[in-house]
Parts: structure tokens; sequence; C-alpha cells
């Protein structure tokens, strides 16, 4: 079948291939949307492509559809003598006019007929189970009926929904799924997998541990309020200092309180030793006591010597205060200086990370090789029906030269024309080298899918089409319009030649610009000859 390629904007994603297929189907101004409904719904009720099946031995070149490559699923025949599926011919001939797609000769949908010898025939053949593990061999048509009692089949599971081998339905369900129901070690209630954490929260027999002391004890035996009594580190004491805002604490974190809080203390004691020469009333610092309110024994303050001592001591205790906030400053202008110069370290850093880039970006003299890693993921992404699309890093073309990047679209399975297809673009962004280039970009690209082991690659070339605004000088950082191939490769091609090694697929880009303002192109067309069919 015919690839062609065409500009394609990619801030409209997946739904941009849909206004493609109209825009190619030829609807009218006036009746666009009705004529779009009516081709949705003829397309669905049109035949699939052809019998996807392993057959044993290899199906005959005869029995093959020359479209979809497939066994002739209800085989017609055309007048000019030639074979196809009757989804396969329709469609063609609804997409791209009354023609016979393998000598051009014209063909309409109502010159069709069944061919039911090659139906019989097809039909009688030996296939092998399309499902993994299974060597079971039958005619085709008792393929289907094989299908539903396959034991190798997968089926959803009950509880769970996830698919699971028909012979290992039960040892899943007993085993390895996450909604089966267990039993509890400690209560011996049964509930459902998932929701363990929340039994074993709620379990009256599950062992609890004191935020206090870390003993174990169970749930349902011990109330808080015995645990509050039994447990030592539970027993408070007040701060000595009245006027403290940490009334209450443990007795363990005494000693660190005492530590944390000492110039506040000082504080507090330099006001009542002040208030007291002065004759005013401020509490005075109180005794620890224990969560009985047991007082313990008091110091005498009456001696003349030992106040006058207190006094010498208060005097000292301020002048280290002021000391200590003097340090405080300098610390926390000293750390808002730093945390300044590390955030400009960590702006030249970032500007010196952007250089290095722009700078390996320019020594691709016109082929890039971009390796997509974690090919796998993006595939299953796409068997799930989620849109796949990622951009390459930056390239140039020379030194000077064009700024690139491409992009790699993998079209989901129901997408409407080309399901399943990796669709590839190349998009051009704004460069240090614009003003010293011409504008629109002119030259020959060449895309390609490597093959890692043999060599066969995958390639498409491409020529640019001036009139086009994917070729034009980028008003963004990156132009939203690309140009390349909407069905550049199929996904089942890629499993044909080793193009995915270590789950890394490899794409090349080589361009070829034109210098001379005057090499003019005026269409878009494609050099490959599979694209001239």
């Amino acid at each position: 079948m015919s690839l062609s390629y065409q500009e394609v904007d990619s801030l409209e994603g997946a739904s941009c291939v849909s206004e493609l297929s109209s825009r190619t189907s030829g609807l009218s101004s006036t009746g666009s949307s009705a004529t779009l409904l009516s081709s949705l719904s003829l397309q669905k009720k049109v035949d699939p492509q052809g019998y996807d099946v392993e057959f044993d031995p290899p199906l005959e070149l005869k029995y093959k559809c020359p479209m979809c490559m497939l066994g002739l699923r209800a085989a017609v025949q055309t007048p000019c003598g030639h074979r196809f599926c009757r989804g396969c011919i329709e469609k063609f001939i609804r997409d791209s006019g009354p023609r016979c797609p393998v000598d051009n000769e014209e063909l309409q949908e109502d010159q069709l007929f069944p061919d039911n010898f090659a139906k019989r025939e097809i039909l009688s053949l030996t296939v092998i189970c399309p499902h993994e593990d299974c060597d079971q061999r039958m005619e085709l048509r008792k393929l289907d009926g094989h299908r539903a009692l396959c034991q190798f089949a997968l089926v959803p599971c009950p509880m769970c929904q996830d698919s699971v081998r028909k012979n290992q339905l039960e040892e899943h369900a007993a085993q390895h799924c996450l909604r089966c129901l267990v039993s509890c070690p400690n209560c011996a209630q049964m509930f459902i997998y998932t929701e363990r954490k929340v039994h074993e929260q709620l379990c009256p027999l599950a062992g609890v541990v004191c935020e206090y002391c870390g003993v174990e004890l169970i749930r349902d035996q011990v109330r808080r309020s015995q645990l509050l009594s039994a447990c030592r580190h539970v027993v408070t004491l007040h701060c000595p200092d009245s006027m403290c805002p940490a009334l209450q604490m443990q007795r363990s974190a005494l000693a660190q309180h005492m530590q944390e809080f000492t110039q506040i203390h000082m504080r507090h004691m330099a006001d009542y030793l002040r208030s007291q020469s002065n004759g005013s009333s401020v509490p005075a610092p109180r005794e620890p006591t224990d969560g009985r309110g047991v007082a313990r024994a008091r110091g005498s303050c009456e001696c003349s010597q030992q106040w006058q001592d207190l006094r010498k001591i208060m005097l000292e205790l301020e002048a280290r205060l002021v000391l200590q906030d003097h340090q405080v400053r300098e610390l926390s202008i000293r750390n808002t200086t730093q945390a300044a110069q590390v955030a400009d370290l960590r702006r030249r850093l970032r500007c010196l990370d952007e250089t290095v880039r722009e700078l390996e970006a320019q020594q691709c003299q016109g082929v890039f090789l971009w390796r997509v890693e974690g090919f796998s993921a993006l595939l299953r992404s796409q068997e799930a029906g989620q849109p796949v699309v990622i951009y390459s890093p930056a390239f140039y073309m020379g030194r000077p030269g064009y700024k690139l990047c491409l992009r790699l679209h993998l079209q989901t399975p129901s997408a409407p024309c080309w399901a399943n297809y990796m669709s590839l673009f190349v998009h051009t962004m704004q460069g240090a080298f614009d003003n010293q280039l011409y504008w629109p970009l002119r030259g020959t690209i060449r895309l390609a899918i490597l093959d890692q082991a043999e060599g066969h690659h995958y390639e498409r070339v491409m020529e640019a089409n001036l009139d086009l605004h994917a070729f034009q000088r980028p008003v963004l950082p990156c132009n939203p319009k690309g140009f390349g191939y909407v069905t550049f490769l199929h996904l089942q091609v890629l499993q044909e030649h080793q193009y995915v090694q270590d789950d890394t697929l490899l794409v090349r880009c080589k361009v070829t610009p034109y210098c001379a303002p005057s090499l003019q192109q005026d269409t878009f067309q494609s050099r490959d000859a599979e694209v001239s069919l």
C-alpha cells in the first residue's frame, strides 16, 4: 500500500490525524461533517483484514492478499484476475479511487465477485493455535471453536480482572490474586487481601507499640489509661521557671529542655532579680515537681552575700546574651549571603549545561542518530490505547546550519485510518545561526529506522515544500508544524528484523541542505519507489 508524508500539527496530537484523513478524502466544504460520519460508519461495516495466524506449512503466495499480505479473508476476485480480502479492496477503492492496486486497471466495487473456491481452500489449511505454549493444530475453519476452549487462552480473573490463562485460574485465585480472601493470623477474621492494612489498624488482637516506651502490647487488652499509668516515660514534670512557655514535659526531656532554653531562663531570672531590687513582684522560679505536685527542697536566698553573687552572675549572663545575639545576627547574615551564592551557582550551572547541549547539537554535521530507549514500555502504552508522542534532543545540520528535532508518534489501535503505525516527523527550531541561513528551509531529508544486526535499514526520503509553514523560519522555540510520514512504518515490521535491540530503537535523520536560494521545490514528494505506487 502507498505511503504518504504530510505536514502535521504536533500541538493537536492524535486529533490531527483525523483532520488529515478528512482533508485527503475529498470532503465538500458544505457537507464535510455528514460525509465524515457516513464514511466512519462504512468503515465499521467493512470486513477486517486477512487471517493473521501461523499456517503449517507456511501460506502460499497465491492465498495471500497483495495488500495486507495475510491469508485471504472473504476472498473476492477482480475482472483482471487478482484476489483480495473483501475488506482490504473495498477500503482501498473508497480511499484511493476505483482502480486495481496491482495493475491500476479501472475497478468498481460492484465488479467484485466472491471467490468461493479460494475461500474453501483457505479454510481447509492447517494453522497453529495463536496462544502461547499451545501446540495444537487444526483447520482454519475450526480455529474459532478451539480458541473458545483452549486452556492456554487468557481470561479475566473474576475478582481482580487480571488476564490469566484458563489452566492457571485456580492457582491465581488461591495464591496471586490481590482481591482474594485471606485470614488474619491474629483474630482469624476473613478479609480481602488489598484491605489488609486497614484490618491491621483495627484488629483487636493485633500487637501495638507504646508511643512513649516502645513496649509491645495487645490492642484489645490495654486501655489508654492503663498504658499511660504503666509507662514511666509518660510521667510529666514542670519546668523550674514559672514563666517558661514549656510548662510540662517528660522526665527524659527535662535535661534537653534546660539546655535549649538557657537564654530564656536567664532572662527570666534577671527580671526576677531586678524586680526584687526595685521592690516589685515577679513570680519566682520554682523547683522541679513530678506529676503529683510534690515539691522538692528549695534553697535559701536570704543571705546578703549570696544576693551579691547572684547579681554578679546576672550581669555576666546578660553580657553573654548580648554577645550571643551579635553572633546569631552575623550567622544569619552569612547564611543569607551563602544562600544567594548557591542560587547564583545553580543558575550558572544550568547555563553551562545548556551551552554544552547546544555545542553537542552542533557536532552532528547533518547526520543525527536518536537512541529511543525503553521502547517496550512505549509499545505497552500504545497497545493500551494511550497516546505516545516523544521528541528527540535538538541537533544542527551543520555549523552554521538549521536547528531541528524529531517527533515520534505511535498510533493507537483505535486510530481511524492508520492504526498501529509509527509516525515520524521533523520540526524546525530557533537556532543560533538563523540570521545567516536562507528561509524557508531547502534540502533533502532522509529518515531511517536502523537494523542493528543485518543492516536492513528502513529508509524514506523526502524533499522540502517551500509553501508549507513547517519549512518557514520558526517564530517559537519549536515550530508546532512538523513534516514527515504519518504512516512511516507499521509496528509489525519491527519484529521482522533486529530494529529493536536491548530495548532500544535507533532512528537516523540525514539532512542535505540546498545552499542556493534559487533552488525551489514546488511539491512535497518522496523519492521512494514504494510511495509512487
